[in-house]
Order: structure tokens, then C-alpha cells, then sequence
């Protein structure tokens, strides 16, 4: 891994120019309604308002109010979701950094337009407006902004991958869309023209500093194996052993070599047959002879495994789902120190990406069973009509539960986990809920959210760090609560963990509490965060609520707490530094410090 006196750091600092950008348009805008409004060249801008206005017919109306519709606040927030969507779902590799530099640049220019209207009063055009009139400032056009955020963004993206004609044509019609919808906006009687001029520019700045920024690639390991930045360091007094081995749950092995009973639960819609026979073929080869197959079902999430496992001498338990899955398979294993491998065959396979496994299913098996089985945490939740359960990932309530809840199981068969961000769009309007916290039996907190998410790990899909600080190794469970107001509220949240995203924390990471005392952090606008070994939860009406990607009865109660090192996991080995650092406490190879999310 690299030092952090070896990364540049100029990147990221070039973020600090957003509020700059800001105060320049804020301040480009008091000169327009102020010591310049009756100079040349706005003094001719009604001149020109008047002419379009009086030259207005069918066909430019109708062109117009397309344009003015493409750039729309709706349209937008979906072709900038459906965007990222794409470039996180190609087949080769998720090309997370350019999602989150299309992410970012609307949400950062969202950003500085709201702030810049916030400072600036100026009326709008003395026409007939052919638009509704947002109450808003007329300085900058905010669907100018928008657009060259968006499809100058896509332009950058499409200029780096397409080539000769094609990119010609392709970056040439992105770049001239603006173009288009600042003159639909004039045309239309929304805006003056210096208004849709500062939208450009405001637009083109922000493109500038999040293509810098936000693009750039980070600094490069050195030749041969990487080191697998992410994975957990062996909790000390929990020993790290090889899956099927002797020590914690190993099972011992014989004298030539054959592995204890293994047991597999297979989800059938998540691990197909052909998937299936690859994984028996993967344990035969590892000397896993002995294999018993569980399958799940609505009624039996995990299949018999607590039969399979009780009085048998079973060395390994091996997953093939997604975290519901896991989470089933979790709750029996936790405690009884037999090792679990995790197959990723779901739609998100969250806990599988936080532990750095590889994305296709046989070859996480193969690096987990070449590596350790380490103590995880695992969190344990309960709630009015909630029967106690664990949890390896995450439990929420609100926005994300009734996203999970309303999840089209059509949808997430064709799309993945991309099902969710169109659930998603149906819940951003929902109302907020009042709710207490508290934490670690300390004093309870009266807060307003759109949601709040417990994690053992933070890391959601795309690597946005939606809890940065969460680790399934520090016997702490992280905690956030979200209360973004309005689309500005939540592409600024969006903002802030895409910045995460690229470089950590923008503003250098809230800094931890001691682990005795209830942990509050820090809050960043509509986002607060928390920490602690038991949360309680009351909310003034029953909230959805979710476990691990599973919608659960709605309720008015979550409490969670976390067990450390309960569950051990077969994760892959890293590369050998052949310092003692890299090593756990009796000797054996740790793996990697993991930082989910980070």
C-alpha cells in the first residue's frame, strides 16, 4: 500500500475550488444586478428577450420545450442515475471512478447553483414565460449548469473511449447540447443571457475541477502480486488458521491430506447448476471429498444447516447466494468456530466487496480456501416484531428499507442491483420520520431523518462509503443518519460520499470517541454519523426496516449490538511484505488491514 506521505495530494485538494467557483459566480451575479445591469452588453438584453419573444412559433416551441425538459431537474437526477448505472454494470470492470466523476459533477455544480441563488436576487425575464417559473433566482440558469454537468460529463467520458469519427460525432453532440438548452432557455423567456452564459461557465468549472480531481489515476502498486488493500487484520486473540486445518473450527486433516465434511448451502436462482458443479469441482481439488448439499428456501434461508452441523465433524461451511444468504448462514454459524467461505452469487453481495473477494463466484472460493479464516464481528438486531437475528452488512430503516421493500424481483433478475436505485426513485419524496438514538446506554438523542443505517462494514455498490469508518473487525458498529432536504440536499450528500469515494473523507475524517463513552463523530450537512457497541432506536411511527438487503415487518424499535469476532470467514491471503508488521500476534501470516469503504 502506499504511505500517505507518498500520495499526491493535489488531487483532491482541488475539490477546495468549489467553494471558490462559488464565490466567483456569486460574485460575477452582484456585478450583473448591480454596477453593471445598465451596460453594455446587458443593457441590450431585453432588446433581445423582446425579439425571440415576438418571433415565437410552433416548431421552435416545441424544439425548446424539449431541451428545456432534457434538462429538467427530474431528467437530469434520472439520465445522471441510469448513466452511472451503466458504467458501474459493464461486464469487464465497473468503471467506478468515471461513475463517480459524472456523480459528482452534477452534484457539485447543483451545489454551487443553490448556493449562488441563495446570494443573488434577480428577477426573470420581463416576457411572457413559457415555463413555470421555479422560485428561484433568475443568475445562473441552473438547467444550463445541469446539462453541461451531465453531457459535457458524459462528452469527457465518451472522449477517453471512443476513437476517430465516431468520438468526432458522438463528444461533438454532447458539447452542443448545452448549447442548445441555454438557447431554449432565452428563447423560452426564462432567463436573460447573461444568466445562461454564468450557467455555462458555472458548469464548465465544475466539470474542470471534479475531470481533475476526481479522474486522475491514484498512485500505482509496485510490480508483482498487490497488496489487497481492505481486507481485516487478524483480531488479536482470535488466531488465524487455514480453512480445514487444524486449530479454530478446522476440523483437522488426515494423513493424506482429504479435508474434513464440508457443507455447502446453495441458493438455486443465485448459483445455477453450472456454477454448482465448478464449485465441487474447486473443494475435490482442495481435498474436500466430503461434500453435503444444502438448498435454500423461503421457509429455509440456510437450508438444514444447523442440522448438518450439529454432532458432525464438519471442517468448513461454504455459501453460494448473496448476503440474505450469508446472513442465514451467519446467524446458525456464529459462535461455533467453524470457518465459512463466501461464494458472491446475489444481486449486491455486499459483504463479498467489502472483503475484497473477487466478484466471480468460483474464484473468491479459490483465494478464500488458499487463504485464512479470521474473526469477524457480526451485529445482532431486534425490534417490536422482530425476532433477534444477526447481521453481517447493514440493517436500516426508512428510505433504504422501503427501497429494499418495494425492489421490483423482475427487475433485479434483468438489472441487479440496479433494480434498487429505480425502487429508489419512488421513495425520494417520502416523508421524514422522527426518531431517538441512543448509544452505548448513554443519553437519548432526538433526531429527524430520511433514514438511518446501521453497518458492520460501510462500503455500498460502486465503492461509495456510505459509512467510512466501519470495519467487521473493531467490535464497534457504525451508525448514520441521512436528512437531505430537496434535490439540493440530496445531490449534495451524494456530493460528499462521491468525494469519499476518490480520496477519503473531505474533510478529513471525523475523529473517533473513545470506546467506553457513546461515540457521536461528526455530522456533514445531511449526514450524520455515530458509533457504538449497542444502538437503540425509537421511532414516532413504525418505519420499513431491512436486514442485510432482507425487507423486515415494519416497527416503531431496532436495537442492535455488535459481537466481536463471532463469525470466522476464510478470506485471501496477501501479499507476503516479509515484515513482521504483516504478521498477527502467534506468528501466523495476517491479511491485509482491512478499511471498508475507504
Amino acid at each position: 500500500m502506499t504511505n500517505a506521505h507518498d500520495a499526491d495530494p493535489r488531487p483532491g485538494r482541488l475539490l477546495l475550488l468549489l467553494p471558490v467557483q462559488a464565490a466567483c459566480v456569486a460574485g460575477l451575479g452582484v456585478l450583473v444586478t448591480g454596477p453593471l445591469a445598465g451596460r453594455w452588453p446587458l443593457s441590450s438584453e431585453d432588446a433581445v428577450e423582446r425579439a425571440l419573444a415576438a418571433r415565437r412559433s410552433t416548431a421552435p416551441d416545441v424544439l425548446s420545450a424539449a431541451l428545456s425538459l432534457l434538462a429538467g431537474t427530474e431528467s437530469v437526477i434520472l439520465l445522471t442515475v441510469l448513466a452511472c448505472a451503466a458504467l458501474l454494470l459493464l461486464p469487464r470492470a465497473p468503471r467506478w471512478r468515471d461513475a463517480v466523476f459524472l456523480a459528482g459533477s452534477v452534484a457539485a455544480q447543483s451545489a454551487v447553483f443553490v448556493l449562488v441563488t441563495l446570494m443573488v436576487e434577480r428577477p426573470r425575464p420581463g416576457v411572457p414565460h413559457l415555463d413555470a417559473a421555479p422560485p428561484t433566482s433568475s443568475f445562473p440558469s441552473g438547467h444550463v449548469g445541469a446539462s453541461v454537468a451531465l453531457f459535457g460529463g458524459l462528452a469527457v467520458l465518451a472522449a477517453g473511449r471512443l476513437r476517430g469519427a465516431r468520438r468526432a460525432v458522438v463528444v461533438g453532440v454532447l458539447l452542443l447540447l448545452p448549447v442548445a438548452v441555454a438557447g431554449s432557455r432565452v428563447y423560452r423567456g426564462m432567463h436573460h443571457p447573461s444568466d445562461v452564459v454564468a450557467g455555462l461557465l458555472n458548469g464548465a468549472c465544475t466539470l474542470f475541477v471534479m475531470a481533475y480531481a476526481l479522474r486522475r489515476p491514484g498512485p500505482q502498486t509496485a510490480p508483482g502480486r498487490a497488496e489487497r488493500p481492505g481486507l481485516p487484520a487478524t483480531r488479536p486473540g482470535l488466531p488465524a488458521t487455514r480453512p480445514g486445518g487444524g486449530g479454530p473450527g478446522g476440523g483437522g486433516g488426515s494423513a493424506d491430506g482429504a479435508r474434513g465434511r464440508v457443507v455447502v448451502v446453495r441458493h438455486p436462482h443465485g448459483c445455477d447448476v453450472g456454477t454448482a458443479d465448478r464449485v465441487r469441482a474447486v473443494l475435490r481439488r482442495h481435498g474436500y471429498a466430503d461434500q453435503v448439499w444444502e438448498q435454500t428456501s423461503a421457509e429455509a434461508p440456510c437450508g438444514a444447516l444447523a442440522e448438518r452441523t450439529t454432532g458432525a465433524r464438519t471442517s468448513l461451511v461454504v455459501v453460494c447466494g448473496g448476503d440474505g444468504t450469508v446472513r442465514a448462514c451467519a446467524d446458525v454459524m456464529a459462535g461455533t468456530g467453524i470457518p465459512l467461505a463466501i461464494v458472491p452469487c446475489g444481486t449486491g453481495n455486499l459483504l463479498a466487496r467489502n472483503l475484497r473477494l473477487p466478484s466471480d463466484p468460483v474464484a473468491a472460493l479459490e483465494e478464500a480456501l488458499s487463504g485464512e479464516a479470521v474473526g469477524l464481528d457480526v451485529g445482532r438486531v431486534s425490534g417490536d416484531g422482530l425476532a433477534p437475528s444477526r447481521f453481517v452488512v447493514m440493517a436500516g430503516a426508512g428510505f433504504d428499507a422501503a427501497m429494499v421493500r418495494d425492489a421490483s424481483a423482475r427487475l433485479k433478475e434483468r438489472l441487479g442491483w440496479a433494480a434498487y436505485v429505480v425502487s429508489a426513485l419512488r421513495h425520494v419524496r417520502d416523508p421524514r420520520m422522527r426518531l431517538s438514538i441512543q448509544l452505548d446506554g448513554g443519553p437519548v438523542l432526538e433526531r429527524r431523518a430520511r433514514m438511518v443505517v446501521i453497518g458492520n462494514v460501510g462500503t455500498l455498490q460502486g465503492g461509495l462509503p456510505l459509512l467510512p469508518d466501519a470495519r467487521p473487525d473493531s467490535g464497534r458498529l457504525e451508525v448514520v443518519l441521512l436528512d437531505p432536504r430537496g434535490v439540493g440536499g440530496w445531490l449534495a450528500a451524494a456530493g460528499h460520499l462521491a468525494a469519499r469515494t476518490t480520496g477519503g473523507p473531505a474533510d478529513g475524517g471525523p475523529g473517533r470517541t473513545s470506546p467506553g463513552g457513546p461515540g457521536r463523530r461528526a455530522a456533514h450537512g445531511a449526514l450524520e454519523y455515530f458509533s457504538a457497541a449497542r444502538i437503540d432506536l425509537r421511532f414516532t411511527r413504525a418505519q420499513a426496516r431491512e436486514i442485510d438487503g432482507d425487507a423486515c415487518p415494519a416497527g416503531a424499535r431496532v436495537s442492535a449490538e455488535v459481537q466481536p469476532g463471532a463469525l470466522l470467514v476464510c478470506l485471501p491471503a496477501p501479499a507476503r511484505t516479509g515484515t513482521p508488521a504483516g504478521r498477527n500476534a502467534n506468528g501466523a501470516q495476517g491479511t491485509a488491514a482491512l478499511r471498508a469503504g475507504h
